[in-house]
């Protein structure tokens, strides 16, 4: 059940465009006292408690039974129950359980992604602390209202959105609502109207943590209502679209369904009509051509072959969550990815540092301390003065910890000051002295400074903040002879020439001083020491990755929350867009642009700054409106929305929040971009395998229904039984067919281009073959038959040999699917799939007890055959597999001067 709608007299449009004292008017509150308990319980009842509404949920018994709604088993429950009315009950629980256990497998094996909503509301904050009755009191999180006054510290989550009226050094981290990586400093000044989620510092927002300060401020949204309530709003409403596949096969489906009816009513007709046959002998036949015709073990054994290639996966840290999704992953033809955590790894990295001596670069990437300082080169031992003079700064100008957790370094604190403490540890610093004195980060200062104390006794104030502030404050720099004056245009053009290359810049000074204290006053005529260049670095195996997506004819887009510049030098160093000119579009030029207009640009686009969760969801439909399959990977809560209306979702493992892994299809075990090209690839030889089985069971069901057919125009004695019918549907599709889901993926699969979006799985050259081969094992069991049939054989041993001619004919024909697009006169044919032979065994011995086993001749009408009895089944298969490989070699030419 939904919250109820906030009263207008309760709700404020824009707070953060709007003064704090006016929001406080608008909701009747006094940000010195708070709300009264009575009014606050007022406000309970009307507004409904601080959480975010279920949705509901699909009972489990509707979820199964949504697995018999496909048109291939309507004609099955058709044929049951026709078999039902006329008492044949052996083969009424025979079709039935093919039906059933197609049902459980699709049933067990699907994957959910309502949780997504769970997952959101597992960021809300447990409890909060509010001014309540003029006093401060921590009270549940879920009794918060519209009016309350909320204090902040330091590692709180915020409890609900709120209009700051008081911030002290307040930043925020807000990477899981906006993408950013650095947190946001907080103040209490009105902003632009227009502002986006991720430049409105007058609000805190519900799920966001407070990275350092403290603040105040008055609840403006509870629920539903905040941020995080319409990205769950989004998340519900943005779709979900039928992967290529699942289209595919419902097409495939209700054409085959149209071609079984049109032939069975035609059965009917000339049955009645031009040979007078008995209604029960016409229905049973009747019957047997629906149920040869129907493929009964395709739904199956595409689950199975899906299901084999999530285990496949999952030895690849790529897991599953939904089934199609797998084969999905191969029909990608765009993935849309965030920059914070997936293309980048989400720890700043100091990647260059200036001093006024020389530049260096740094190696090594995030909070992992082993990595080099490199000058010209070399790879720099014992620091240099003024290289040592500057990370001294990094090192104790810092509050923030680097911790070791296995094989794995983790921060303690906010990230740029990890990337400064990581950058001192490279040089072999380490923290030396006592701090004396502090003057803390302030948003209007932009900058923080220590009094600090030498072993030897020398005291000295060491700095670090925005470049523009500190040069105001500086007299010299720290040249190779000591002290020499300040060069500002110098460092104007090394700031202006990192800034370009998306790095942000900060500056470390220092003033040696006798003080036994330090304030604001105190900093001035300092010496500055150089600058660092720090960025959210790119993951290298991801920068491989692009590269081979690109070289798959898969395009690659960077959807973020940063800012453009920033966006545009991570793009360009991971190869997502060229070294030339890229287009840039901006989350508020995106808002000036209808849907239309979006999809107009939206392929030439391949970097998006700035965005909100609801520009990811256009995005992500404008592509779709192209016919593009998009894949979109991310891991934060902001994600969750577009990750649900793509064909794909894909959550990052580690760091993703747990919103995001629910609401995504896939979930990468080690967050790392590289995965998803080998789920890609891994996507390609899944399809590839499902198509060759498809090609190969249709023919199965075709040679049956012709043979069955045949029979009734002739007049011809039936030469298989309904019963006889499924069980070589069944002992193919459970043995020979699943061998194919393990065939190993094909020469050059990922330099191919991304196949055609919609149509038919079986292409009309494929329905050629598939017909051709067909009548090739059709008309090959009908000759065996005939032949037994003149040679004096008994009906039951000439239908057996019958039997055994479409089995061995099937087996054959799978040595010439294990290579569609090559020929199989070879002998790596017998190699690469062991499982093929396990499957050929499995084949034979299942013919054998149907043959020689007497409960089978019981079930089945089946008899034993003679030595001699195999020779033509035997004989005929080999005729078979050479004439297919003919077909075969027709289809190479025709497909060669088709694409000449």
């Amino acid at each position: 059940m939904a919250d109820p709608v906030a009263s207008p007299a309760l709700h404020v449009p824009r707070p953060f465009a709007a003064d704090a004292g006016e929001v406080a008017a608008r909701l009747r509150t006094d940000p010195g006292t708070g709300l009264s308990s009575a009014d606050a319980a007022a406000r309970l009842a009307e507004l409904g408690p601080n959480r975010l509404p279920e949705a509901p949920r699909k009972p489990a018994v509707l979820r199964f039974l949504a697995h018999f709604n496909d048109t291939l088993i309507y004609i099955l429950l058709g044929a049951a129950a026709i078999k039902a009315v006329m008492r044949d009950w052996l083969d009424f629980w025979v079709i039935m359980a093919v039906a059933i256990i197609n049902a459980v497998i699709g049933f067990v094996q699907e994957g959910r992604a309502e949780k997504a909503l769970d997952g959101i509301r597992g960021m809300l904050s447990s409890d909060a602390s509010v001014r309540r009755d003029g006093a401060w009191a921590t009270i549940a999180a879920e009794d918060l209202v519209a009016g309350d006054v909320v204090r902040l510290m330091p590692g709180d989550k915020v409890p609900a959105d709120l209009r700051l009226t008081q911030a002290f050094q307040l930043r925020i981290d807000e990477a899981a609502l906006t993408g950013e990586s650095v947190p946001a400093s907080k103040k209490t000044d009105v902003v632009a109207e227009d502002a986006g989620v991720g430049d409105r510092t007058s609000m805190a927002f519900s799920g966001t943590i407070v990275a350092a300060g403290q603040g105040r401020g008055i609840v403006t949204a509870t629920g539903a209502r905040t941020e995080i309530g319409r990205i769950q709003e989004l998340v519900g409403e943005a779709g979900k679209l039928a992967t290529p596949l699942t289209t595919q096969l419902a097409a495939f489906g209700r054409v085959l369904t149209l071609i079984i009816l049109g032939m069975a009513a035609v059965m009917m007709l000339i049955g009645t009509y031009l040979h007078e046959m008995p209604l029960p002998e016409l229905v049973s036949a009747t019957i047997g051509f629906a149920v040869a015709a129907i493929p009964e073990g395709l739904p199956a054994l595409v689950t199975i072959t899906l299901a084999i290639g999530v285990q496949q996966m999952a030895r690849r840290n790529a897991i599953t969550r939904k089934l199609p999704a797998v084969e999905a992953l191969g029909a990608v033809t765009t993935v849309c990815s965030d920059k914070t955590g997936t293309l980048t790894k989400n720890e700043m990295t100091v990647r260059t540092i200036v001093t006024p001596v020389r530049a260096y670069d740094v190696r090594g990437l995030g909070y992992d301390p082993r990595g080099d300082i490199v000058s010209d080169g070399d790879v720099v031992g014992d620091p240099a003065p003024d290289l040592a003079a500057l990370l001294a700064v990094a090192d104790l100008c810092n509050d923030a910890h680097i911790v070791a957790e296995g094989d794995r370094w983790t921060l303690v604190g906010e990230p740029t000051e990890g990337a400064l403490k990581v950058a001192a540890m490279k040089a072999g610093l380490s923290s030396a002295g006592r701090r004396i004195g502090v003057v803390p980060f302030d948003s209007a200062n932009k900058f923080m400074a220590t009094l600090n104390e030498a072993p030897d006794g020398s005291r000295a104030i060491l700095v670090k903040g925005a470049p523009d502030r500190l040069l105001e404050r500086s007299l010299t720099q720290r040249g190779a002879d000591g002290s020499e004056p300040l060069d500002v245009v110098f460092w104007q053009a090394q700031i202006d020439r990192l800034s370009g290359a998306g790095l942000r810049v900060l500056a470390g000074a220092r003033q040696r001083t006798r003080r036994a204290e330090v304030s604001i006053d105190d900093l001035h005529d300092l010496e500055f020491l150089g600058v660092w260049g720090i960025l959210d670095p790119p993951r290298p195996e991801a920068i491989e990755a692009i590269a081979d997506c690109h070289r798959a004819g898969i395009r690659v887009k960077m959807i973020t929350g940063d800012h453009a510049g920033t966006a545009v030098a991570i793009s360009r160093e991971m190869g997502v867009v060229a070294d030339g000119d890229a287009r840039v579009l901006t989350g508020a030029e995106l808002e000036d642009l209808s849907q239309d207009q979006l999809a107009a640009v939206v392929r030439d686009v391949d970097v998006f700054a700035r965005t909100s969760p609801e520009h990811k969801i256009r995005i992500v439909r404008a592509l779709q409106k192209h016919g593009e399959v998009v894949a979109m990977t991310g891991d934060g809560v902001n994600d969750a929305p577009a990750l649900t209306r793509a064909d794909v979702g894909v959550a990052m493992g580690i760091k993703g929040t747990e919103a995001t892994k629910e609401a995504a299809e896939i979930v990468l075990a080690d967050d790392n971009f590289a995965t998803i090209r080998g789920a890609i690839r891994e996507g390609r030889r899944i399809y590839d395998n499902i198509r060759k089985s498809i090609v190969f069971l249709l023919p199965t069901n075709g040679a049956q229904s012709l043979v069955i057919l045949v029979a009734v125009l002739f007049g011809m004695t039936m030469p298989l039984t309904p019963v006889q019918v499924l069980w070589i549907n069944m002992v193919t599709a459970v043995t020979l067919s699943l061998a194919l889901a393990y065939e190993p993926a094909e020469p050059g699969i990922m330099s191919r281009k991304p196949r055609t979006p919609g149509g038919s799985i079986v292409s009309a050259t494929d329905l050629v073959f598939v017909l051709l081969v067909s009548l090739l094992i059709g008309g090959a069991t009908l000759a065996v038959f005939a032949i037994a049939i003149a040679a004096g054989h008994e009906l039951p041993v000439a239908r057996t040999e019958a039997v055994t001619m479409l089995a061995l004919g099937q087996l054959a024909f799978l040595f010439n699917c294990r290579m569609l697009t090559r020929s199989s006169l070879t002998p790596a044919v017998l190699r690469g799939n062991r499982v093929v032979w396990a499957s050929v065994g499995g084949l034979l011995v299942l013919q054998l007890l149907y043959t020689y086993l007497p409960f089978m001749h019981t079930l089945f009408d089946s008899r034993p055959l003679t030595p001699t009895g195999w020779l033509l089944p035997v004989g005929f298969s080999i005729a078979v597999f050479l004439v297919v490989e003919v077909l075969k070699a027709w289809r190479r030419r025709s497909a060669s001067t088709a694409n000449a």
